[in-house]
């Protein structure tokens, strides 16, 4: 009776272990270098540069942006486009106005999967006001 109540218990536990669901790591881990330079159509500013880190979830992103020798920013985004290509926003972040911003923003998990499986399709720019069509900007790749 003893071994039939701990072998019932042993399977039990087995089964609880099982049914426990895998907890997914983070989509995707992306950066990017900005420089004036970068900026289409340009120009940018020829003395800023800049540094964006971001997290791709299932259904947002996280950031992190650093910019220095710009005037203080007014706005920044990530766009869809390739290194030529002066694209759409998808998404809008929080103007590093003192030098770094940082936050989350929710997406959908369509653009979540694009910004996952080609990043480099995608860019990060920030603009100021002597630069208000993009300061400094650097295309999007994995960081893994």
């Amino acid at each position: 009776m003893r071994r039939a109540t701990l072998l019932a218990a042993l399977v039990l536990a087995v089964v609880m272990i099982a049914a426990v669901p895998v907890v997914a790591a983070p989509g995707a881990n992306l950066e990017a270098s900005l420089t004036g330079e970068k900026e289409v159509p340009g120009p940018g500013d020829p003395n800023g540069w800049g540094e964006a880190d971001v997290k791709v979830y299932k259904a947002k992103v996280c950031y992190e942006l650093e910019v220095k020798r710009i005037k203080p920013a007014t706005a920044a985004h990530i766009h869809r486009g390739g290194p030529n290509v002066a694209g759409d926003i998808v998404v809008e972040l929080k103007a590093p106005t003192d030098g770094s911003s940082e936050g989350c923003k929710a997406i959908s998990k369509q653009l979540s999967k694009q910004l996952r499986e080609h990043p480099s399709h995608y860019y990060v720019n920030v603009h100021n006001d002597p630069y208000p069509d993009g300061a400094i900007r650097g295309q999007l790749h994995r960081d893994d």
